[in-house]
Formats: C-alpha cells, sequence, structure tokens
C-alpha cells in the first residue's frame, strides 16, 4: 500500500476529494497532510478524515533535514500530492521523489502557467485572452512551477458570458471528478 502525504494551502476540496477517494483504495491511503498556513480550512478536512495533519514554516520546508523531510521519512510516504499548494518544491524533494509528485493547474499547460498563475488569475487570464476552451492539467512535479510531464488534460468550453467564477465552478467539477482517479492510476503505475 502506497502511502500518500498531501500538500495543501486553502480550503482543501480537492484534498477531500482525494481523502474520499482512498478511503477505499487497495492503492494507497493518505497517511499525512501538509500545510504551509494555520488557518487552511483543510486542515479540519483531514482532521474529520482522521488523517494526520500538520503546518509548517518555510524554513522547515527548505530544510534537507527539516521537519517537514523527516515527518516524511516518519510517515514513510511514498508519493506526494499537490493540491492546491503554491510554493515551488525544493529541488532534495523533486530528486527523493522523483515522478512521484503530482500536481493539478487550473487550465491547460503550458498556458497559464509558472509562478503566480494560481486559482481566479489563472481564469481571468483565460477569459481576457479569449480562450474558448479551458481545463485541468494533472501532472508531474519538477524543479520549475508547471513544468513537469503532463499525466492528464481534459477541457470545458468558455462561453462568452463566463466570468472567473463561473469558470472556477467549471474547473472544480473537472478537478475533484479526475484528480482521485488519475492520482491512483499513476501510483498504481509505479508498483
Amino acid at each position: 500500500m502506497t502511502n500518500i502525504a498531501i500538500f495543501a494551502s486553502g480550503s482543501g476540496t480537492n484534498a477531500e476529494a482525494i481523502m474520499t477517494h482512498f478511503a477505499d483504495s487497495a492503492a494507497g491511503r493518505v497517511a499525512l497532510l501538509l500545510s504551509n498556513r494555520a488557518d487552511a480550512f483543510v486542515l479540519t478536512r483531514a482532521e474529520r478524515f482522521g488523517v494526520p495533519a500538520t503546518v509548517f514554516s518555510r524554513e522547515e520546508f527548505l530544510d534537507p533535514a527539516g521537519r517537514v523531510a523527516l515527518l516524511l521519512q516518519e510517515y514513510r510516504i511514498d508519493f506526494i500530492v499537490l493540491a492546491g499548494f503554491l510554493w515551488l518544491v525544493p529541488e532534495f524533494l523533486t530528486t527523493a521523489y522523483a515522478g512521484r509528485i503530482v500536481n493539478i493547474h487550473p487550465a491547460l499547460l503550458p498556458k497559464f502557467g509558472g509562478k503566480g498563475m494560481y486559482g481566479d488569475r489563472v481564469h481571468r487570464a483565460v477569459i481576457e485572452a479569449g480562450e474558448r476552451q479551458s481545463g485541468i492539467t494533472i501532472h508531474r512535479v519538477n524543479e520549475r512551477y508547471d513544468s513537469g510531464d503532463t499525466l492528464f488534460q481534459t477541457t470545458v468550453a468558455v462561453e462568452a458570458d463566463d466570468t472567473p467564477e463561473s469558470l472556477a465552478a467549471k474547473i472544480h467539477e473537472l478537478e475533484h471528478r479526475h484528480f482521485p482517479a488519475v492520482i491512483e492510476r499513476t501510483i498504481r503505475g509505479l508498483q
């Protein structure tokens, strides 16, 4: 059984979808949730699922011998999922977990990706660019924002009357439907 750690910074709807999915999966289990924000609602969601959760600082995240690295070892983490986590993953982690860290991006990469492109910023940019479709990209994580190998993409129409909020709602639906299944498929491919 693969031990999964989720890194999240916000509300945690994707993290909840993942915890729900893996509650009944033979492929893996969510063993740990890590957040860089003490006020993130995702911590409450983890508690509801009985998943150990902790908050860490930037220094603890960037230190190869620091608290985050030690927690990943302590919980015997095999696979990492970024679910609304905005910090760039340090090279020591991308090396240690090469091919075993995935992220979800709320647009069709390589467009509308990179540092600072998250949430409504992405949806606003898609609409302002006059795109006729958007979607999600699930990709492996490397040392650069949004540039790892694509594992899965799917699209949704961008309508003339879409706002960043209405587009976000469509994107969230795709994320919740596809992210857990793609994670499981990726884990099974590594076993």
